[in-house]
C-alpha cells in the first residue's frame, strides 16, 4: 500500500543516509500512528537493520546512553533549531526479571522481530519512504499485527499475547489507558482483561514513570473517561488509592453527585476549558479531603466537610511526594488546594480579605485559583459557568490586584520634604506629598527626583491655608479618578 504523507525534511535525510549506507531504514512507532491519524508527531522514531556502532558511522553528531541500542542523531530544522531522531536497531528481547526492561537484548536483522516486540498494534506499523511528490513522500506501509485496522476502529490492543506483553513491561498497562485517553479509543477485551489481571505488577515501576503516564491522562481531553476505566481495573486503588475514598459517598444539598463524581466532573470541566497541568491537579485533589472531614450536622440535618480544604492539602502534599512531582509543583497545587474555599458572600467580603487571599497563593497563581473554583462549580452540577458571584470574584481580585494610586507612587518621601523644605513634622508633609501627587497624576513626566525637590521647596513656602487647600484637591482628584478605574474594572466583568 503506498500513501503520502508530509515528513520533515530532517527525518527524510536521516532515512535517506541509512539507506546510502546499505541499510533498512523505517520510521515505527508513534509518528506513524499519528500520520495516520492526521496529527503532527512530536517525535521521531526509526528502526534499521544496522547496530549501534553502524548507526554512529553513519553520522556526525550522535549519541548513545542506553543499553537498548538507540541511538540519538541531531539533526538542524529548517528554522535552524536542532532536533534529535531515535534511531534504534532491529532487536528481540527477552527475560523480563523486574517487569520492567529486558535481561537480554539481541540486534536482529528483521524488521518482524522488532515489530513483534511493540506493546500495541497501533503503535507496531512501519513507514519506508520511496518518493518525494511536491511536499509529501510516497511511503509504504508494514502492518503485521492490525494496527491500521485498530486505528480506524479506534480500538487500543496488544502485540500478540497481553499477558506477555504486560509481563515485559508493567508500565504498558498504565500506557494502554494512556493512549485510549489521548486517542479516545476504546481498549480491546483481551488486553483489558491482562491489563486487570497484572495490574499489582505497577507497583515495580518506578515513581517517576508511573508519574509521567499519570499526567498525560490528566492532561488528555476526557481523563473523566480514562479515571473510570483506573477505576474499574482496579489501577486507581494502586496508584491513588485516597481518590476512592469519595466513591458512594453523599455530600449536603449543594451537590448532585457523590464526592468522587463531582472531582471528576470538576477535572473533565478544566480539561474541557484547557486549564493548565496544576489547576487540573488541584481540581482533581481539591474535595480529597472531604471523606475524611465528613460529619453529620444534628442541627443542620446534613452532611458537613469543615477543614477539608486544611486535611486535602496536607494530603495532596503526601501524594505528590509520592508519586515524585517536582518540588515546585507540589507547593502550588498544595496551595491551590489549600485556599479552594475562598470567600462565601461577595456582598459580605473586603477588598483587604481579597488581598489577603491573593497574599496566600500568590499573584502569580491567583487566576489559577479562580479556574479551579469555576470548575468545582461545575463539578456541582450547577449549568452557568460564570454566575454573576464568580464575576464578582474576579472583579474584587481584579481590583485588589491594581495598582492603587497614591503617594507611594512619588520618586519622594516625607522624610526627604523635611529634609529638602528644612520643615518639622507635622500635617504640612501630608499636604506637599497630596499636591506633588496631583501634579504627576497630570503630567508623570513631573515624576523625578530633581522636579519634586525643587517643587517642595516651592511648596513649603505658601502659607498652610493655601497648601491645605491644594492638598485637599489632590485628594478629591486622587478619589475621581479611582472610582473611574474601578468603575471600568467593574463594567468589564458586568458587576457593581
Amino acid at each position: 500500500m503506498r500513501l503520502f504523507f508530509p515528513i520533515p525534511d530532517e527525518v527524510t535525510k536521516t532515512t535517506k543516509r541509512l539507506s546510502d549506507s546499505g541499510f533498512e531504514a523505517y520510521l515505527v512507532g508513534g509518528c506513524v500512528r499519528d500520520l495516520f491519524l492526521g496529527r503532527k508527531p512530536v517525535d521521531w522514531d526509526v528502526t534499521t537493520n544496522a547496530t549501534p556502532e553502524e548507526i554512529m558511522a553513519s553520522f556526525e553528531n550522535t549519541f548513545y546512553t542506553n543499553d537498548f541500542g538507540t541511538v540519538g542523531v541531531v539533526s538542524e530544522t529548517e528554522d535552524e533549531s536542532l532536533k534529535v531522531i531515535q534511531i534504534t536497531p532491529y532487536r528481540t528481547e527477552s527475560g523480563y526479571f523486574d517487569n520492567r526492561r529486558p535481561d537480554s537484548v539481541v540486534w536482529s536483522k528483521k524488521l518482524s522481530d522488532d515489530l513483534s516486540r511493540r506493546d500495541f498494534t497501533v503503535n507496531a506499523l512501519a513507514l519506508s519512504l520511496a518518493e518525494k511528490k511536491g511536499n509529501e513522500w510516497a511511503t509504504e506501509i508494514v502492518d503485521n499485527f492490525g494496527g491500521l485496522k485498530d486505528l480506524k476502529q479506534g480500538i487500543i490492543r496488544a502485540v500478540g499475547n497481553p499477558d506477555e506483553r504486560f509481563t515485559e513491561d508493567a508500565l504498558r498497562i498504565l500506557r494502554a489507558v494512556r493512549l485510549s485517553a489521548e486517542l479516545e479509543f476504546s481498549i480491546e477485551n483481551d488486553t483489558f482483561a491482562a491489563l486487570y489481571k497484572h495490574r499489582n505488577l505497577l507497583r515495580n515501576i518506578s515513581a517517576e514513570r508511573v508519574r509521567d503516564e499519570f499526567v498525560r491522562i490528566i492532561m488528555s481531553p476526557h481523563p473523566m473517561t480514562a479515571f473510570e476505566t483506573l477505576k474499574v481495573s482496579g489501577i486507581l486503588e494502586i496508584i491513588l488509592p485516597e481518590l476512592l475514598e469519595g466513591a458512594g459517598m453523599e455530600q449536603n444539598a449543594a451537590h448532585s453527585f457523590d464526592v468522587y463524581e463531582h472531582i471528576m466532573r470538576t477535572l473533565e470541566h478544566a480539561a474541557k476549558k484547557n486549564f493548565t497541568l496544576e489547576v487540573r491537579l488541584a481540581a482533581l485533589f481539591h474535595d480529597i479531603g472531604k471523606p475524611r472531614s465528613r460529619r453529620w450536622g444534628e442541627k443542620t440535618k446534613q452532611w458537613t466537610f469543615y477543614g477539608h480544604d486544611v486535611i486535602g492539602a496536607k494530603m495532596t502534599k503526601t501524594i505528590m511526594e509520592r508519586m515524585k512531582f517536582p518540588t515546585k509543583t507540589i507547593e502550588n497545587v498544595t496551595q491551590l488546594v489549600r485556599w479552594h474555599m475562598f470567600f462565601s458572600d461577595t456582598e459580605a467580603i473586603t477588598l483587604s480579605a481579597v488581598r489577603r487571599m491573593v497574599a496566600n497563593v500568590g499573584k502569580e497563581h491567583i487566576w489559577e485559583l479562580m479556574d479551579v473554583r469555576a470548575a468545582d462549580r461545575i463539578g456541582t452540577g450547577r449549568p452557568k459557568e460564570s454566575p454573576y458571584r464568580l464575576r464578582k470574584y474576579h472583579s474584587m481580585v481584579e481590583e485588589a490586584m491594581r495598582d492603587p494610586i497614591s503617594v507611594s507612587m512619588l520618586k519622594i518621601d516625607g522624610k526627604k520634604i523635611m529634609d529638602v523644605g528644612k520643615v518639622p513634622p507635622g500635617p504640612v508633609i501630608g499636604f506637599v506629598l497630596s499636591a506633588l501627587l496631583e501634579e504627576v497624576l497630570d503630567d508623570p513626566k513631573k515624576n523625578t527626583q530633581e522636579y519634586l525637590e525643587n517643587r517642595t521647596k516651592e511648596l513649603v513656602e505658601l502659607p498652610e491655608s493655601d497648601l491645605k487647600k491644594l492638598g485637599t484637591m489632590a485628594k478629591e482628584k486622587k478619589e475621581n479618578i479611582e472610582e473611574t478605574e474601578i468603575a471600568k474594572i467593574r463594567g468589564k466583568h458586568g458587576v457593581k
